[in-house]
C-alpha cells in the first residue's frame, strides 16, 4: 500500500487526512505516476457547437483541429467525445493532454490559437477553448484499474500501486499533494469580457474540474445488463440535474460525453466532465445531494452484486487550478455554454 502523494511531493501536513495511518481501503485502487521532471501538466479542452442537422459543417473543422494536432510539439494524447446541451446545441469536444505547458503554449500559439481567434469561418459553428495548465500538485487521478489509462494519465510515466487514499469521503481531496497544506477555497470570482468577437471568461482562483469516466467495453453478459439498465441511467439523471440546475449547488456546468472512436463511431465509454466553483461545492454535492446518493447507491449495488471479477473500468481526474493556470474563450457559442454560465447566461 502507497500514498496517492507521490514521495517527493510529500510535505509535512499542516492539513490532516480524513483517515488514520491505518486506514485500509476495501477494494484496490490506482493513481498515475509522473516523472519527478513533470511539474506541470497542460489540459486542453477544444469545443465545437453546432445545431443538430448541421452536424456535417462540422467535418472540416474536426479535421483541421485532427490535423494540427500532429504539427510541431503536438499533445501526447488527445481524445474526441459527443453531448448534446441543454440548450439543444450539439458539442464535440477534442480533448488533448501535455506534460510541458511550454511545448503547449509553443504548439498552440503556431497550430491552436485559430481555434478561436479566426475561427473556422462557418457562422453555423461555435468554437471554445477551455484550458488548464496545473502544477502537478494540484489535480489527483483515480483508476480502478492499473492497466489502461485514460485522460491526463496517458502522458505520465505509469500507475502507482494500489494506493491507500480512497473509498471514503474526502480521498479526492486527500489524494491532492496541495491539500496537505492549502485548503484550497475559492478567490475572488469570474467575470467575462469581450475582445474582437470572443467572450473571454477571467476566472477566479481554485476553480476545481473533473473528469469522471467509465468503460464497459470489456463487460458482458449479466454485468453488462447490469450496468447499462440499472446504473448508467441512474448517472445521467445525475449528470442531467448538474446540466440544468447545477448553479444551484455550485456546478457552473456539466456534460455528460459520449466518447468518440478514432473512425468517428460510438464506443462504450462515457465521461462527465464539470467546472466547479471550488473542490468544496463538488465535495458537497458527491456526500449529500441526492443525485449523486443514488449514482453511490446503484454503484456500489452493482459492485457488490458482480463482486471482484468486474470487468467495467472507472477512472476519474480532478484539478483545483490557480487562476493564472486557466485560459476560457469562446466564438459564436449561445450564452449558456460552459464558463459562460458562471457570468449569468
Amino acid at each position: 500500500m502507497e500514498s496517492a502523494i507521490p514521495e517527493h511531493l510529500a510535505k509535512e501536513r499542516t492539513r490532516h487526512r480524513r483517515i488514520p495511518d491505518d486506514y485500509a481501503p476495501p477494494y484496490p485502487s490506482f493513481s498515475a505516476r509522473y516523472r519527478p521532471g513533470v511539474t506541470r501538466v497542460a489540459m486542453a479542452y477544444f469545443g465545437l457547437q453546432v445545431r443538430p442537422g448541421d452536424e456535417a459543417a462540422a467535418e472540416p473543422a474536426l479535421a483541421a483541429m485532427a490535423a494540427a494536432f500532429g504539427k510541431g510539439e503536438g499533445p501526447g494524447h488527445w481524445d474526441r467525445a459527443r453531448t448534446v446541451d441543454a440548450a439543444g446545441f450539439v458539442t464535440i469536444l477534442s480533448i488533448a493532454y501535455w506534460d510541458d505547458p511550454d511545448a503547449f503554449r509553443r504548439w498552440y500559439a503556431a497550430h491552436g490559437a485559430f481555434w478561436t481567434g479566426t475561427g473556422p469561418g462557418d457562422d453555423r459553428l461555435g468554437t471554445f477553448v477551455e484550458i488548464l495548465m496545473p502544477g502537478v500538485e494540484r489535480y489527483e487521478t483515480l483508476f480502478s484499474s492499473a492497466d489502461r489509462a485514460e485522460g491526463v494519465a496517458v502522458v505520465s510515466d505509469g500507475m502507482s500501486g494500489m494506493v491507500q487514499e480512497h473509498a471514503y469521503w474526502g480521498g479526492m481531496r486527500d489524494r491532492i499533494p496541495l491539500s496537505q497544506t492549502d485548503a484550497m477555497e475559492p478567490q475572488g470570482a469570474p467575470r467575462i469580457v469581450e475582445a474582437d468577437g470572443v467572450l473571454k471568461v477571467v476566472p477566479h482562483g481554485n476553480i476545481c474540474l473533473i473528469r469522471s469516466g467509465q468503460d464497459w467495453s470489456d463487460t458482458d453478459g449479466d454485468e453488462r445488463r447490469m450496468y447499462l439498465e440499472e446504473v448508467e441511467p441512474v448517472l445521467r439523471a445525475g449528470m442531467d440535474f448538474l446540466r440544468d440546475e447545477g448553479l444551484s449547488c455550485g456546478c457552473f456546468a456539466n456534460r455528460y460525453m459520449d466518447v468518440v472512436g478514432a473512425s468517428g463511431g460510438a464506443t462504450d465509454k462515457t465521461f462527465g466532465m464539470s467546472w466547479w466553483t471550488s473542490l468544496a461545492a463538488l465535495e458537497r454535492w458527491a456526500e449529500s445531494h441526492p443525485t449523486h446518493v443514488a449514482i453511490f447507491g446503484a454503484a456500489m449495488k452493482y459492485l457488490m452484486t458482480v463482486g471482484p471479477d468486474a470487468r467495467l473500468r472507472l477512472y476519474h481526474e480532478v484539478t483545483v487550478a490557480a487562476a493564472d493556470e486557466q485560459i476560457f474563450e469562446y466564438r459564436n457559442c449561445h450564452p449558456a455554454t460552459g464558463m459562460l454560465r458562471a457570468g449569468g447566461g
